[in-house]
């Protein structure tokens, strides 16, 4: 083998690159590249800003790992929509607003380069409280990004100030899927269903959240919390982009249904919470090939729930 080349090989990848701007940061290893809105849309990556360096492959929405906003169980009249193609039968109410991904406009983010990595941190305090609750509450999104991996690691970190008898809140995970009849993605998977693989021409026409694929958290968790879609490139089957909750049990709601798109919406926690209590969950979202590299992933970080980044690295726990 030429020497050259065998050194190339033994060598460690570079470092990402970062990049950024008046309205974004944007991260790219030799795997990927993520783009990151700090103004505008915002929360998680940007919309069609995940790309597959290997496939050119984008995500097909309006980002992943998005924030919206806390909730509880219950009907309120307090703007919350009950049409049940948007909404279903699944009354809720708002806890705390505004939805960060629409409405705050603006996140300062906090980069962290490490040997090896590049971790991205956004917070937001949420200023709308709804009857009977207050504001205050605050959330710190950490996204970390390696060199190799064709996926990167998430969380979410919120400390209530109400105290909530069944506090939950919700994200979109992976992301919504943009189309048109199916025309930019092969299949659906979810791996809570007895047929997880869900093909397009489920979603050609609008139906509400809890008319099918629904989740419900029951006594016994699944194995696994992936939801992940097949998009197409050049018009064939591609890579799957997936949205991995690593503590399967975090998930108390999910859903997949079509409303002009198809909204992959997740809520999480739905527990009793103290004032001054944190909470919330890790994920694992990215590009895989199949199925199979995604559960392997899946199992090898199971059940971690944080992200805590530091200068001299970062610990999933």
């Amino acid at each position: 083998m030429n020497a050259v080349l065998a050194l190339a090989l033994l060598s460690p990848a570079a470092d990402p690159e970062v990049r950024t701007g008046d309205d974004f940061v944007e991260v790219e290893t030799d795997a990927l590249v993520a783009r990151i809105k700090t103004k505008g849309y915002v929360s998680g990556t940007a919309a069609g800003g995940l790309v597959d360096k290997r496939t050119k492959a984008r995500d097909l929405g309006f980002g992943l790992h998005v924030m919206d906003f806390l909730l509880a169980p219950g009907w309120r009249d307090d703007g919350y929509l009950r049409d049940p193609k948007l909404h279903g039968d699944l009354p809720k109410h708002y806890v705390e607003g505004p939805q960060v991904c629409t409405k705050a406009k603006e996140l300062k983010p906090e980069i962290v380069r490490g040997k090896g990595f590049v971790a991205v941190t956004v917070r937001f305090t949420f200023t709308d409280p709804g009857k009977g609750y207050k504001a205050g509450s605050t959330w710190e999104q950490t996204l970390v990004f390696q060199p190799g991996l064709r996926y990167f690691l998430s969380a979410e970190k919120i400390t209530s100030v109400n105290a909530v008898d069944d506090l939950f809140y919700r994200i979109d995970m992976p992301g919504h899927i943009k189309h048109k009849a199916g025309d930019t993605f092969e299949q659906v998977y979810l791996s809570y269903l007895d047929k997880p693989y869900v093909p397009a021409a489920e979603f050609k026409d609008d139906f509400g959240p809890d008319a099918k694929f629904l989740y419900r958290r029951g006594a016994k968790p699944p194995e696994r919390m992936i939801r992940a879609y097949q998009v197409k490139v050049d018009g064939k089957p591609g890579p799957w982009l997936a949205g991995m909750t690593l503590d399967p049990a975090a998930v108390c709601e999910a859903w997949c249904h079509q409303r002009g798109y198809v909204s992959f919406i997740e809520e999480l926690h739905r527990r009793p919470v103290k004032a001054g209590e944190s909470f919330g969950a890790a994920y694992a979202v990215g590009w895989f090939d199949d199925v199979k590299g995604m559960e392997a992933v899946y199992d090898r970080l199971k059940g971690k729930t944080k992200l805590t980044v530091g200068k001299d690295g970062f610990r999933l726990e």
